[in-house]
């Protein structure tokens, strides 16, 4: 029989690897747009995924599903991959550091929230209204000493932009794409995010980047290691039974890409920021957080 502690010190560890492992695509793609247009980076970062998952996915003759459910999942990629990655990459391009896009784009379980409410699909707790304004509080003491500074307001919208694409896919994705395998999801999804980049890439940028090790290892490490493993890793997780813990460690997020930033980038960290990232992480957990039920 198995012993329990070991499973949950299984858990733990996989944990804590699905989070080092996701916040360094925010390091990655930093040192990605030093060396490449955004746009352009993220095409050879989702056509790489796309194709790696299509050939694993014709390899395990995965089901393909019906093509009305495909599409679904190629508009939540278009929404997810696409234009969250390319407000972050572009923001990233124009002077945002890596761990205020990450900081941005965690406050997503918030709009997701509001989405959710707006649409009717819930209702929020008056707690959970408490964490939506510790939440915003908290982004605002994380970007107080950059607004009006070296990052642009374009850099701003960029990141909304990108905090839009991942909440509306999200809500998107749990309505309409739910029910497609996980690795014809992620091929079609991929695919699709980087074809509607690609005229961008092309026309707009020129396909502009730098044939260089600076460039191709950062890339690759996107692909393999945040494209493929990350969710990987994801897979195995929710396999486990430990759903709910994972969307637990997505407040990890933002601390621990400021804390990577800071050490392998050297973005400046102050502790007004280290108190936005503790209140913003507060206010998301407040809105995740299970209603309190009733002993009996």
């Amino acid at each position: 029989m198995t012993d329990p502690r070991s499973l949950l010190s299984s858990s733990a560890t996989l944990g804590t690897a699905f989070v080092l492992l996701w916040c360094t695509g925010y390091i990655a793609g930093k040192l990605m747009v030093a060396h490449a247009a955004p746009l352009t980076a993220l095409v050879w970062r989702f056509g790489l995924a796309g194709f790696s998952f299509a050939v694993f996915a014709l390899a395990t003759r995965a089901p393909w599903g019906r093509p009305r459910a495909l599409m679904h999942s190629a508009v939540a990629g278009v929404l997810m991959l696409a234009l969250q990655f390319g407000g972050v990459y572009m923001a990233m391009e124009r002077g945002a550091g890596a761990g205020v896009a990450a900081l941005v784009i965690g406050t997503m379980p918030l709009a997701v929230a509001v989405l959710a409410v707006a649409t009717g699909q819930e209702r929020l707790r008056a707690v959970q209204w408490c964490g939506l304004v510790l939440g915003i509080a908290g982004v605002a003491l994380v970007v107080a000493d950059r607004i009006g500074g070296e990052v642009s307001w374009a850099a701003w919208l960029a990141l909304l932009a990108g905090l839009a694409g991942i909440s509306l896919g999200t809500v998107y994705q749990k309505r309409h794409a739910s029910t497609v395998d996980l690795r014809t999801g992620l091929a079609m999804q991929n695919i699709a995010a980087a074809l509607v980049l690609l005229p961008g890439a092309l026309w707009v940028e020129g396909f502009r980047f730098a044939h260089a090790s600076d460039f191709y290892l950062p890339m690759l490490w996107t692909v393999a290691v945040n494209s493929i493993g990350g969710f990987a890793l994801l897979f195995v997780l929710i396999r486990r039974g430990a759903a709910t813990r994972v969307a637990a460690l997505f407040f990890l997020m933002p601390p621990v890409t400021a804390l990577l930033g800071t050490w392998l980038l050297g973005e400046h960290l102050t502790a007004l920021k280290l108190a936005g990232f503790a209140l913003a992480a507060v206010g998301v957990w407040l809105v995740a957080r299970p209603a309190a039920t009733t002993a009996r």
